[in-house]
């Protein structure tokens, strides 16, 4: 078998090439996998690919198979499917998601891959990443049955927690964002859908996934008494003003950050980093939550589809990338 592998590498700042990398022999306990699918998970991808992200959340910011460094070249990425080549018995064959960057095929610990359930589309499972994310945002949120709650940005991100907060019995929720392209996926995901200047208040908890000031701002604004802000934007090196004299002390208004880079810790003691991606994947048999993959290019194309993604000209909420050649 050929033992090399292209991969995609941020080389600076706002360039991007696809390098030939050669591949490592397969271990006893390591699989070999040809990827299928992965995904860019807008958001962050392109905030590293900006060159945003500061100097001192490098070693907090490194991806699990990152290689390299911020701000490059540096080779980045976290939301891969393929299927499996070499290893043991039981995983060749089998399609799995691994927190893997853009690259044809990698060797990693047999360990470090998941399988996709057989009834999951491969196609699909590259939001099995970003669903883990909402996952771990809902274990920290513990939202109520009857909450009323917002969910401000209609990213990726923020429409995964929209989409599973749209399970819990008796709750309002909303999705709020500037775009009035997004009421189509809120509809799609069975929630409603405002403008932030429509939005709906009196909210027990808003969700802030918008990764701007004027968006944490309003979340506070639809806030009832004593409500909650889970914000689970992150901004890199820019400053966030925010309104906290007026009334903010006076409603005992709470704004708690969530990451997924840890298990919240409402399930630490009996879930662990594997628990939370298998439950992922097994959420992800829900069809509402196909809306979220907007956007779709080969592998070829990273290079120049990157800064496109980056400077908005392509507004994906997850952008696909396939893998058409095995080499």
């Amino acid at each position: 078998m050929n033992r090399t592998a292209r991969a995609f590498w941020l080389n600076s700042p706002g360039l991007g090439e696809i390098r030939e990398v050669d591949l490592p022999e397969c271990g006893a306990d390591e699989v070999l996998v040809r990827t299928l699918f992965s995904g860019v998970s807008r958001g962050t991808e392109t905030l590293v690919f900006r060159g945003g992200v500061p100097e001192s959340q490098y070693a907090a910011m490194r991806a699990p198979f990152q290689e390299g460094e911020f701000p490059g070249p540096v080779k980045y990425g976290y939301l891969n499917v393929g299927v499996v080549e070499e290893g043991p018995t039981a995983l060749v064959g089998r399609t799995v998601f691994c927190l893997y960057p853009h690259q044809t095929r990698y060797v990693v610990p047999a360990a470090a891959v998941t399988v996709v359930p057989e009834s999951l589309p491969a196609s699909h499972a590259v939001l099995a990443g970003t669903v883990e994310t909402a996952v771990n945002a809902l274990w920290d949120a513990a939202p109520l049955v009857g909450d009323r709650i917002a969910v401000v940005g209609g990213g990726m991100v923020g429409c995964s927690v929209a989409a599973l907060l749209a399970r819990f019995p008796g709750v309002r929720v909303q999705l709020v964002d500037a775009d009035p392209a997004r009421a189509k996926v809120a509809e799609a995901l069975g929630v409603g859908f405002a403008a932030p200047a429509d939005a709906l208040g009196d909210c027990d908890l808003v969700v802030h996934a918008s990764a701007t000031e004027q968006g944490l701002t309003r979340s506070l604004e639809l806030l009832t008494d004593e409500g909650t802000v889970l914000e689970l934007s992150w901004y890199g090196d820019r400053q966030v003003s925010l309104p906290l004299g007026e009334a903010f002390h006076s409603r005992r208004l709470v704004i708690r950050s969530s990451q997924v880079g840890t298990v919240s810790p409402a399930r630490r003691s009996s879930r662990t980093y594997a628990d939370r991606l298998a439950l992922a994947l097994d959420l992800l048999a829900d069809p509402a939550l196909d809306a979220l993959v907007t956007g779709e290019s080969a592998f070829e194309e990273l290079p120049d589809v990157l800064p496109r993604l980056a400077s908005g000209e392509i507004p994906a909420l997850c952008h696909r990338v396939r893998y058409g050649d095995p080499t």
